[in-house]
Order: structure tokens, then C-alpha cells, then sequence
């Protein structure tokens, strides 16, 4: 089979109401390219894969990629570039709210300005966002600002899930592709080792018809870790910052479970000492579970089996902080700076064991 034009790239959850419409679209705004739609599925309840997996007996164009113990955006369009042979590749989002339409002149320019990227902007002159309510708009608007200020990129909507690249240019950033959260040409642009030749094509944001949004304070979470991580990420990984301010907050936690069992409700100094140790434990796992390791977030029966697990972790890093400190303290060490290593040892042996166990990453 002869390579194609371009590939189209739509990672999806539950958008099985919008696929085939989207493919009807697609084909009208592409009728003298030669295209194929790859649909990376995040194990959808409502069946869209397989619904893929259907159309593809009579229409080969489409292809499917269902994806099972893994999730987020970023990693399902990776996965799908990858499947390509194409030479250019675009990645639109299921609801219908990205214009295909623009499709054809987001590739001649691609072409005719040996570009490595081209964006689908609502913020550019004749872009425009649509229906998207006012809150939408604003916190689009402010996290565009953060990217473009912190990471100095200079497009104008470094959060449209909307662009087409080339298929070389994807590998040579690919490896240094964080594959963290919803937005990846952020990500994209963020990582490449020189300046990304792109440009930008407007489209008008059109309203979303099936499905729910998946746009919530979690994608901003994740949105924020992306920015640190590729702006400081080089120097100290990001995810250790935010497991030891929660370690920093957990302690707090733990004085104020041993103050009020000791002195108001007139508990003994161990069992109080014990219950503050186990509930700012429970309380920092669940911390670290919305946050720190939101991308890897247990669920279901995996949080029981992750909790033992960080109880056990944390049980062992303080062993090693007391004997860290102890040794250091007994070569002659001052106890402040003794107690400070020791500290120190013990969270990165947590971390350590915690993402590697508690949190351990998905395989493909």
C-alpha cells in the first residue's frame, strides 16, 4: 500500500456519537488528499473503538488504536503519530469543535514554506473561539499567557489541540517529549532544541454538539506541571517538588493530629504520637494521588494496595533519616544540618520507592 498524504490523528473517550460524522467531515474537506483518520482510544465504556474497529472493514482510511491501562492525551496522539507512515501528520480533537475545513490550507502552507509545524488558532486575526463560555475563554487566555511568558513560545494558541506537523520534525523532539497531560504542542514546541519553524492558519471554534467536555481543574493541574517541568524539570524533577511540599504539609497535619489528641482530648504521648503518624501518612498518599502522580492516578482496588505500600515506604524512609542523622550526627556533624540530611535521604528514598511501586508507571 502506497504511503498517504496525511495522517489525522484524534485521540478519544467516549466520543462515540461524533465519530462517524467527524469521518464524513473529514472526507468532504479532503477529497483531493489522500488521508487516513487514526483513532487512539483510551478504552472508551461507550464502545468508540470498537465502533472504529467497524467503519474499518469498509473503509480502510480509518484505523483504530485501543489503548487499555493508560491514558491522556498527550501519550494517545504520541501513540498515534507514531502508527503514521505519512509524511504529515494533524491532531484534532472527536467533539467536532475543531473546522476540518482547514485542514487543506493548514498542509499547503505546511508545504509550500518547508514549515515544521502549523497551528489551528482561535487567537489569531479571523480565529475565534465560538460559543466557548467566558470562563473557557478567560482561563485559555491566562494559560496561554504562562506558556508563552514562561517557555518563551510564540504562537498565539499554545493550548489548541488543533495543529498538523512533520512527521520529522515529531521525532525529533519525540524523545524528549514530556507525554504529560492534555496539551501536547506545548509540549511539542517546548522541547524542541531549536527554533520550530511554524505558522498559523485560523479556524472558528464551533460549539460541542454529544459528549461532556473534558476540560476540568485536573487538565489545569496538569497543565501547570508541564511548565515547571519543562522550564525547571532539568535541573530537579517536578514531581519530587510537589511530593516534598506535600511531605512539608503532611507534617503540619501530623502536629496538629498530635496536639489535639495529647493536650485536648488527653490522650497518651504514643497513642497519639501513632495516630498523627498514620493520618498524615493516609493524607499525604491521597494528596500525592490527586496531585503529585495525577497522570498514574490508582483507582478502584489499586488505592488500598498503593496506600500499604507508601505506608511501608514511608515506615523504611524514616528508618534510614534516623540512621542517616544519627551516623552524621556521631561523626561530628551539627544536628541541625544531621537532621536536615537525614530528612533529605528519607524523602528521596519515599519518592524513590513511591514512584516506582506505589505509582509505578503503566506499561504499554
Amino acid at each position: 500500500m502506497s504511503e498517504r498524504d496525511l495522517t489525522i490523528v484524534v485521540p478519544t473517550f467516549n466520543e462515540r456519537e461524533n465519530i462517524e460524522e467527524l469521518i464524513e467531515k473529514i472526507d468532504r474537506a479532503l477529497s483531493s488528499i489522500d488521508w487516513e483518520v487514526v483513532f487512539v482510544d483510551d478504552d472508551s465504556p461507550d464502545g468508540t473503538a470498537e465502533l472504529a474497529f467497524q467503519l474499518n472493514h469498509t473503509d480502510p482510511r480509518v484505523r483504530a488504536i485501543k489503548r487499555v491501562g493508560r491514558r491522556g492525551l498527550s501519550s494517545a496522539c504520541i501513540e498515534g503519530i507514531c502508527s503514521s507512515s505519512a509524511s504529515y501528520v494533524a491532531v484534532m480533537d472527536a467533539d467536532l469543535q475543531h473546522d476540518e475545513t482547514a485542514l487543506p490550507a493548514m498542509l499547503e502552507m505546511l508545504k509550500a514554506n518547508d514549515l515544521d509545524l502549523v497551528v489551528g488558532s482561535r487567537f489569531t486575526s479571523g480565529g475565534s473561539t465560538g460559543g466557548l463560555p467566558s470562563t473557557r475563554v478567560k482561563m485559555s487566555k491566562f494559560a496561554t499567557l504562562l506558556g508563552t511568558k514562561l517557555l518563551r513560545v510564540k504562537t498565539t494558541d499554545p493550548m489548541s489541540g488543533f495543529f498538523m506537523l512533520r512527521r520529522s520534525f515529531f521525532y525529533d523532539v519525540v524523545h524528549d517529549l514530556s507525554g504529560k497531560g492534555f496539551k501536547i504542542l506545548l509540549d511539542l514546541l517546548a522541547s524542541s532544541k531549536r527554533d520550530v519553524r511554524f505558522g498559523e492558519v485560523p479556524y472558528k471554534m464551533r460549539a460541542r454538539e454529544h459528549g461532556e467536555s473534558k476540560l476540568d481543574m485536573v487538565v489545569l493541574w496538569e497543565y501547570l506541571l508541564l511548565l515547571l517541568e519543562k522550564s525547571i524539570g532539568k535541573l530537579i524533577p517536578v514531581r519530587f517538588i510537589f511530593f516534598v511540599m506535600i511531605g512539608l504539609f503532611g507534617s503540619l497535619i501530623h502536629l496538629a493530629v498530635l496536639l489535639s489528641c495529647y493536650s485536648l482530648w488527653g490522650k497518651s504521648f504514643l497513642f497519639s504520637q501513632s495516630i498523627a503518624v498514620v493520618v498524615a501518612m493516609t493524607v499525604n498518599f491521597f494528596f500525592n494521588n490527586l496531585f503529585t502522580y495525577s497522570d498514574r492516578r490508582l483507582k478502584g482496588q489499586r488505592v488500598l494496595r498503593g496506600l500499604l505500600i507508601f505506608y511501608l515506604s514511608c515506615a523504611s524512609g524514616a528508618v534510614i533519616n534516623i540512621m542517616i542523622a544519627s551516623y552524621l550526627f556521631d561523626f561530628g556533624i551539627p544536628v541541625t544540618v544531621a537532621g536536615l540530611l537525614g530528612a533529605g535521604v528519607g524523602a528521596v528514598w519515599n519518592y524513590t520507592l513511591s514512584t516506582q511501586f506505589a505509582w509505578k508507571p503503566s506499561r504499554p
